[in-house]
């Protein structure tokens, strides 16, 4: 397998092995559609080795660490369960070491798949493999997802906390039963708001149609009043058509082609939301397909980079965003390593979601040998009202954590 790409299970239990020339530590963490634990009962590890459909298997250090999920006995409301590894000593990294997951029928043991996550480096843990429902089937998806501050990290994007260690002069008080890592489930936080059902697709759009010239840079504010606009890099658009913000459903669509008639091209288009103080809130990306209660949903992930129109769409509800969410950034990233250099075509358009009509379009002009672009950004205004800003700005970054930083300075 590569990453992102996907198999159906053609049986209901599996079995995820995590193999390395140094002990590994695997787990496993049950999570709802919006991508969190409900509590500390949801992470399978060596100290919690049973869940409902989960086990922990231990390889004694003489074989692999594995993950069993038993995907009749998933309780209703868990849609994904994803397989961690970390190296066991402490604060060693990926760098020269090759974890190979293995997916097995649970009962024969026979291989359904197998998946190296390419080009590691400074991480100490990874998300390597998910098993998810989709449409009533479960699949499995290779992921490879790259974390540099070991266990926390993850336990951080799926709404675990990590105790902080006691500081030195202050001893610790001693746990009822050794636990490793030490864990505590987040804060309750109010039930998911139900996603709003998948509306029509979006007609594919080969070719941009004809649009009125666009406004020069500095030339004032431009709004929707006059029809679709096209913007060029930096240069910004108001959502505003009639005087009126435009607070219906919106699809960010994005699109790219192999250059030179190249070998295929898997790119992995996100979106990132902050708070009004850069704060990182929630990224929506091929591993996670909504976010803010199913506010920001995400289409799914495209491996070659084939056919005209959108490859990835997100589709953003403005009127049901939390107040805290004030700007949103939609990067493109190549998590294979392949440079925007290898890429043609690359644009992201803005359309009404309910009529298809497509409002705002950048074309990204130009390339750098770089492994990630962001492509534009959505900010709040006080007053309410949203703006549009096309960026194009490449940066280095192959997965959509390693955008986040960037993201947010550009804000």
């Amino acid at each position: 397998m590569t990453p992102g790409s996907n198999i159906p299970l053609p049986t209901a239990r599996v079995t995820v092995d995590v193999a390395a020339p140094v002990r590994l530590d695997v787990s496993g963490l049950l999570l709802t559609a919006d991508g969190k634990v409900r509590s500390d009962d949801d992470f399978i590890f060596y100290n919690q080795p049973a869940g409902p459909g989960v086990t922990y298997r231990s390889g004694g250090g003489t074989a692999p660490d594995a993950i069993t999920v038993d995907t009749t006995a998933v309780p209703p409301g868990i849609e994904k369960i994803v397989v961690t590894a970390s190296p066991d000593a402490a604060g060693q990294t990926f760098q020269g070491i090759e974890p190979t997951a293995t997916i097995r029928d649970a009962d024969t043991s026979a291989v359904l798949a197998s998946f190296t996550p390419p080009g590691l480096g400074a991480e100490t843990a990874l998300v390597v493999v998910e098993i998810y429902l989709r449409n009533g089937v479960w699949k499995a998806r290779a992921v490879g997802q790259g974390y540099d501050n070991g266990l926390a990290g993850i336990a951080t994007d799926f709404g675990v906390t990590v105790e902080e260690p006691a500081a030195p002069d202050q001893p610790a008080a001693a746990p009822a039963q050794p636990v490793a890592p030490p864990v505590q489930p987040a804060t309750p936080q109010a039930p998911p708001v139900p996603a709003t059902p998948q509306a029509p697709p979006v007609p594919a759009a080969p070719a941009a149609p004809p649009a009125p010239p666009a406004a020069a840079p500095g030339t004032g504010k431009i709004n929707l009043d006059k029809g679709r606009v096209s913007l060029q890099k930096n240069q910004t658009v108001s959502l505003m058509k009639g005087g009126r913000p435009l607070l219906s459903q919106v699809t960010m669509g994005l699109g790219w082609e192999p250059a030179y008639r190249g070998k295929d091209i898997d790119l992995d288009a996100s979106v990132i939301a902050y708070g009004p103080q850069r704060n990182h809130i929630d990224s929506c990306y091929f591993g996670k397909l909504q976010i803010v209660g199913g506010a920001i949903r995400h289409s799914g992930d495209n491996l070659t980079g084939e056919g005209g129109g959108d490859d990835e769409t997100i589709i953003v509800d403005l009127g049901r965003l939390p107040m805290e969410v004030s700007g949103l950034v939609f990067t493109v990233n190549s998590f294979s390593g392949q440079k925007f250099t290898e890429v043609a075509k690359a644009y992201c358009r803005l359309l009404d979601t309910t009529t298809g009509e497509e409002l705002v379009r950048f074309d990204l002009t130009g390339a750098e040998p770089q492994t990630g672009v962001l492509m534009a950004k959505l900010i709040r205004q006080f007053s309410g009202e949203w703006e549009m800003t096309g960026m194009g700005d490449f940066v280095k970054g192959r997965t959509v954590r390693s955008m986040v930083k960037p993201a947010a300075q550009s804000l």
